[in-house]
């Protein structure tokens, strides 16, 4: 009968953290009903040595009951039941290791000053830098600043969905341009910060100071770079804030 249920059924049993005979031996009963150890053991092929000792498994970790007759016989809880209560089991387990993890490790991290290593990514195409812009945009907490030249205009464009929702979370939008910019202004004047300057090599743009988006060339874009290199992010800020120091409003 288990032959009938799919691999990828039987798969996230074991995921959910059942072995392999307590995974034949729920199932059986799923199929069968109540039924007694050795009838377990019999048709769902496990040894009848460790029968108990899967039984017993189950039923701790909520997904099996037993009548206490004579034998004693087991019947399977409702898959919807049993993945509820390991949920909760799992949920209480995460817990626990977070407090003592955090508690006795992250001391540690600080102590030693332990810092992730920055990325710097060369993205390949424009398809990948507007995910990665959208990315960005998504993800802002407090500010972005935009740095459109003609050659990222495209960028820009694919982005413009998002801005209703940038104001809705109140995100501080800078957008500097250049005095060939295409797209209507007003567009995002009513609700950002726009300048005009004469011209820029490059743009990009800086999300909440900690991560930036630059892409380089001059017609169209012939590097692409994504990092949250602090020393790197910081010098395209400082070098946005002066640009835009000695932009014009609009």
């Amino acid at each position: 009968m288990l032959e009938n249920i799919s691999e990828e059924a039987k798969n996230a049993l074991r995921e959910a953290g059942l072995t392999e005979y307590e995974t034949r031996a729920y199932l059986y009963l799923l199929q069968e009903g109540v039924s007694t150890a050795r009838q377990i053991s019999n048709e769902a092929n496990v040894p009848y040595s460790k029968i108990y000792e899967v039984l017993n498994a189950l039923e701790r970790k909520g997904w099996v009951k037993t009548q206490m007759d004579r034998p004693r016989q087991y019947y399977p809880k409702s898959p919807s039941e049993a993945l509820d209560a390991t949920r909760l089991r799992l949920e209480n387990m995460m817990k626990s290791w977070r407090n003592t993890v955090i508690k006795e490790l992250q001391p540690l991290y600080e102590k030693r000053e332990i810092r992730e290593k920055p990325d710097i990514w060369i993205l390949r195409g424009e398809f990948d830098a507007i995910a990665k812009l959208k990315d960005l945009v998504n993800n802002a907490k407090i500010e972005l600043m935009f740095a459109v030249p003609p050659l990222t205009e495209p960028l820009l464009y694919a982005i413009i969905p998002f801005f209703n929702e940038l104001i809705r979370r109140d995100i501080k939008v800078q957008i500097m341009v250049t005095k060939d910019f295409n797209l209507e202004t007003e567009v995002f004047s009513r609700n950002c910060e726009v300048r005009r300057r004469d011209s820029m090599f490059g743009g990009g743009v800086i999300a909440d100071g900690v991560e930036a988006l630059l892409i380089l060339g001059e017609k169209k874009p012939s590097l692409i770079i994504w990092s949250d290199h602090s020393g790197l992010v910081k010098f395209a800020k400082d070098y946005f804030q002066y640009l835009w120091n000695t932009a014009k409003p609009i």
